[in-house]
């Protein structure tokens, strides 16, 4: 292979990983903001259940004045039972003194149902906090595996980039500018010839054109436009010789002759 498509095939290989080296820093970022999202929701998550369980111990502690009131209620109304004159009073007092001993009754057991939400919610809350200082501890390693890696891929990034510099100096002008235009349009500029078919497009090359490709030109894929050239390593070894045959040492046969 010519040394001015040697050159031009390693520096489409240092574009190649330069573009993978660069699509990788770019991407990193993503991985903390991954991290981020789940601390995020878990955080918004312990949040609502403590919210949760403040709604509960206000409410426990609204039933408790209720029931508090009903019972001092049900008191005053035993109390009038001793100074009742009439059939009709005993009964509307001990009406109110039903309705008060029914919502006592009522609101207990909205009580005690508040008090086995609020032990699940803390147990949840525990769980949940938990979870947190998991994930916060997780986005703290993978700051510190990200910042690694980019500073590892930008030192790989940077010694390609003096590779592809020190490259372009030793390519002519006009290969370089073909180079560029291909690479911003197709995305590789050097195309391998591989079986008489551009390895670029898969299309394949005229009989013609295949020749001068083996023997070391540069040419343009008539299909994608790319610079197609051949590769000596992929040209199939010369066979070996078969080895001469050993000379054979026959004897003459007599042939038989009738009446012998």
């Amino acid at each position: 292979m010519q040394e001015h498509i040697e050159n031009l095939v390693k520096l489409q290989g240092v574009e190649l990983e330069r573009a993978r080296l660069g699509k990788e820093l770019r991407e990193l970022p993503g991985e903390i903001s991954q991290a981020l999202g789940a601390l995020a929701g878990a955080e918004k998550q312990a949040a609502e259940t403590s919210d949760s369980l403040s709604r509960e111990e206000t409410l426990r502690t609204r039933l408790e004045r209720e029931i508090t009131g009903h019972k001092q209620k049900a008191t005053r109304f035993r109390a009038q039972l001793d100074d009742v004159k009439t059939p009709e009073q005993a009964n509307a007092i001990e009406h109110e003194i039903r309705f008060a001993t029914d919502e006592i009754d009522r609101l207990e057991n909205e009580e005690l149902a508040s008090m086995e939400r609020t032990e699940t919610l803390e147990a949840t809350l525990a769980a949940k906090r938990a979870q947190v200082e998991t994930l916060a501890g997780a986005l703290e390693k993978t700051r510190e595996r990200i910042a690694l890696r980019q500073r590892d891929l930008n030192a790989e990034l940077a010694a390609h980039t003096r590779e592809r510099e020190a490259l372009r100096k030793l390519i002519e002008p006009e290969w370089l500018t073909r180079f560029d235009r291909l690479t911003g349009s197709r995305g590789t500029a050097m195309a391998k010839a591989v079986n008489q078919q551009c390895n670029g497009c898969r299309m394949g090359v005229r009989p013609q054109m295949w020749n001068q490709l083996r023997e070391g030109e540069l040419l343009t894929c008539d299909s994608c436009g790319r610079m197609l050239y051949f590769d000596p390593a992929l040209a199939a070894p010369p066979k070996e010789p078969l080895p001469a045959a050993a000379p054979q040492t026959g004897h003459s046969v007599r042939k038989s002759h009738a009446g012998d």
